[in-house]
């Protein structure tokens, strides 16, 4: 609520516009707008300024991300687990999270820039709070009462009320794994952060692991679990098989049938020998087709086309339908073939091999020149290994030799055509392994290609305007566990909000729709000597979004906040 507040300074009286709301259970002044002297004050009295701007701050994205919340209601949770000490002040630690979540849905900042972004928004009137009280200094103070065991806790109860909320009864879901890489120190502890094998090629940083699970088709969440950087992501798969049962299961009590989709990096005798043992887990994986030349070399004419979504008039995808003996099983297996990704793959594959050949004949020239730093076939060899790895091709597409004579080292190469002609064949091809007998063809290749649906949430999670996990700027392993949390519940949250919008016939991704809400302001006024708080005219996407999330309400023809 606003209302007038007068300071006498030096016997002189100053307007200020105050607004005051509950804050931890009690009344707080979570703002204050200097309005000016006497001569000011005048003015206003006599009317002389029939409408005054006072602040104008960003509302709508802030309300939208804060809606969703109030729907799954985080805070809640984690202070069922950690409730407020008697002695402590300002949010719970329940409320840091939520504010640092809605950040991270909106604008990702540092902790220390948190207090300065939220001075520009209107969380004080949705969710009122002293923004002073969101510095760095207070998160770390919070965040460091959340043992592992807490957040673990914290983590299923979330995940079991985004369940119930939604309804979720998965029969399929999605299982992948990512890394990101941090600037921790050396010689700092960690037992999360440990140097691996980097997917955004950041080998010399540690780095930690995070597998996540989600539900095949809308993409929500289901689960995620942190783990070390050096960990191998089949050795972290086991671990998640035997959780993922009592996840999906512990939902109605019942054993029902679960398939599962991996990529072929989780492929190991072990991990499926754990499937193999849960009658009830079944699963979808990839096979290198570089092991398969007998599969990868069968005539398209045995092929037949996998039945396509209506309206999709693209080139199908062809498959052929056979079984095998992996992983100490018969197994089905699905060879596939997509015409548009084999035309992509030659096309970069001739650029590739264009770029290789311009190479090895500077080189032969260099070599047989017997130009300086030319002169040994050892150190020639190894430019050529460093020009294949920087294109991504294998060093086997051709054969270099060399012979020394009297005028010196002599070089020639060849192209290895039985190479050549073994990685054509196999350009537009996958290989999927399954132990699903009964599942139709069409379904199997659908379940697969549905992979993207998970390395799409990690992209999300790397994004720099939403989410935006790294660089993790954190030095315990207790405040990166609570930092991956806080961006694990932004891209639940985005999907929720995806879903709530496509029940609502509104095709808009997540990010789309809040910064299509972030042009909403408040704007604080005094209108006729009254202060009074008003939102902008939305426009017709923002009523849309509004009208979705119940919000928007005509009376006298504005928005009633």
């Amino acid at each position: 609520m606003a209302h007038f507040h007068i300071k006498h300074k030096n016997g002189r009286p100053y307007l200020y516009v105050r607004e005051i709301a509950r804050v931890g259970g009690k009344p707080k002044v979570v703002s204050q707008t200097y309005i000016g002297a006497p001569d000011r004050v005048k003015e206003l009295v006599n009317n002389e300024a029939e409408e005054v701007k006072l602040r104008v701050e960003e509302f709508g994205a802030v309300w939208l991300a804060n809606e969703i919340d109030r729907r799954v209601g985080l805070a809640e949770i984690v202070d069922s687990v950690i409730p407020r000490d008697s002695r402590e002040k300002g949010p719970s630690i329940g409320e840091y999270f939520v504010y640092a979540v809605i950040n991270r849905m909106i604008e990702p900042q540092s902790k220390r820039g948190l207090v300065e972004w939220f001075k520009n928004t209107a969380v004080r009137e949705i969710r009122p709070v002293d923004v002073s009280e969101l510095s760095s200094e207070r998160f770390w103070e919070k965040w460091n009462r959340v043992g592992e065991s807490d957040l673990e806790i914290i983590i299923n109860k979330f995940f079991e009320k985004i369940r119930t909320l939604e309804n979720i009864e998965p029969d399929c879901v999605l299982f992948d794994t990512t890394n990101y890489y941090t600037y921790m120190a050396s010689d700092t502890p960690s037992e999360l952060a440990k140097r691996g094998n980097n997917k955004d090629s950041k080998h010399h940083l540690r780095q930690i692991g995070l597998a996540m699970l989600a539900c095949r088709g809308d993409m929500l969440p289901l689960y995620y679990q942190v783990y070390p950087g050096n960990l191998h992501d089949s050795k972290e798969f086991r671990t998640v098989i035997e959780k993922l049962a009592d996840i999906v299961w512990g939902i109605n009590g019942s054993k029902k049938r679960l398939t599962i989709v991996v990529d072929k990096g989780m492929n190991s005798e072990d991990n499926f020998a754990v499937i193999d043992d849960n009658k009830q887990i079944h699963f979808i994986t990839t096979y290198s087709t570089h092991y398969s030349e007998e599969l990868t070399n069968i005539s398209l004419d045995k092929f037949s086309p996998v039945k396509q979504d209506d309206g999709d008039d693209r080139e199908p995808v062809l498959a052929y339908r056979t079984t095998g003996e992996y992983w100490g099983a018969d197994r089905t297996v699905v060879i596939t073939f997509n015409p548009r990704t084999a035309r992509k793959q030659s096309i970069v594959f001739e650029e590739k091999m264009d770029v290789l050949r311009e190479e090895l004949l500077q080189m032969r020239s260099k070599v047989n020149a017997g130009q300086a730093h030319w002169k040994s076939e050892e150190s020639v060899r190894e430019r050529y290994v460093k020009i294949c790895e920087h294109l991504h091709i294998s060093t086997a597409v051709y054969e270099l030799s060399f012979e020394k004579n009297r005028a010196g080292l002599k070089m020639a190469f060849r192209q290895n055509a039985y190479w050549m002609s073994k990685h054509i064949a196999a350009f537009g091809k996958s290989i999927i392994i399954t132990d699903n007998s009964d599942w139709a063809t069409d379904e199997i290749v659908k379940a697969n290609l549905d992979r993207w649906q998970i390395e799409l949430q990690f992209r999300q999670s790397k994004d720099e305007d939403h989410v935006c996990t790294m660089p993790i700027r954190h030095w315990t392993d207790g405040q990166i566990r609570c930092h991956l949390f806080t961006c694990v519940v932004a891209i639940t949250y985005m999907r929720l909000l995806e879903r709530i919008l496509r029940n609502n016939k509104i095709q808009m991704t997540g990010a789309e729709a809040l910064n299509k809400m972030k042009t909403l302001h408040s704007v604080l006024m005094i209108r006729k000597t009254r202060p009074i708080r008003q939102l902008e005219e939305p426009s017709k996407t923002q009523m849309m979004i509004l009208n979705a999330l119940d919000y928007y309400k005509e009376k006298s023809g504005g928005l009633q906040m």
